[in-house]
């Protein structure tokens, strides 16, 4: 059970005696508050009629507290609203974090597929100059192979007569002619094949 306080107080020149359950200092203070109300309600005059005067110090002090009370329901209004407007910022800044890390695990992984379509560039590059070289020297052969074999008709033109080791030699020649036509024509499709790829490649790498 809590204490109860008796306070002796003075407002407006009168004594009274206030009893409750409120500490005797807070007592004190708010008849010290009616009191200095009372006053500057009268004007400072200590002989205006006390009744029409408290009636006026209490409608004073009510106006008072309505307005201490819409103030302080605007303060809880306002501290709703930063609540909730900081609850959206936090969630805004979770987002942004959770944005962030999968633009880097996106941004580590392009990097990834970046490095590994150069790799793959530079072996479709090799692989088309070892190609390249490899149609060189087929034209060489066939170049050499062509000249034989004009060689041997001219030789054949020129003798009514030729063995059948000539005719042999002939269609040997004719045969690798043919072989070598096969490969030269097996190699420049290839080739366009790693000149399409080889253009995938760089597309790829110029994108990143």
């Amino acid at each position: 059970m809590e204490t109860c306080n008796k306070v002796t107080v003075k407002i407006f020149g009168q004594e009274y005696t206030i009893v409750g359950e409120t500490p005797a200092d807070q007592i004190t203070q708010v008849a010290a508050y009616v009191d200095e109300k009372m006053r500057e309600i009268s004007g400072g005059s200590m002989g205006a009629p006390l009744g029409p005067l408290a009636v006026l110090t209490a409608v004073n002090v009510a106006d008072e507290y309505f307005q201490t009370q819409r103030g302080a329901e605007e303060l809880k209004r306002k501290n709703l609203q930063l609540e909730q407007d900081a609850a959206k910022y936090v969630q805004l800044w979770e987002e942004a974090k959770k944005n962030f890390i999968q633009y880097k695990e996106q941004a580590q992984a392009s990097a990834g597929q970046e490095e590994s379509a150069k790799k793959q560039l530079a072996a479709q590059q090799n692989e088309n100059e070892a190609l390249r070289r490899q149609i060189g020297k087929m034209e060489s052969e066939a170049e050499t192979m062509q000249k034989k074999y004009a060689d041997l008709l001219e030789r054949l033109d020129s003798q009514e007569e030729a063995g059948e080791s000539s005719k042999a030699e002939l269609k040997n020649l004719e045969d690798k002619c043919r072989e070598i036509e096969n490969n030269f024509f097996d190699l420049q499709m290839e080739n366009i094949q790693l000149k399409g790829e080889l253009d995938r490649y760089k597309k790829i790498v110029e994108s990143e």
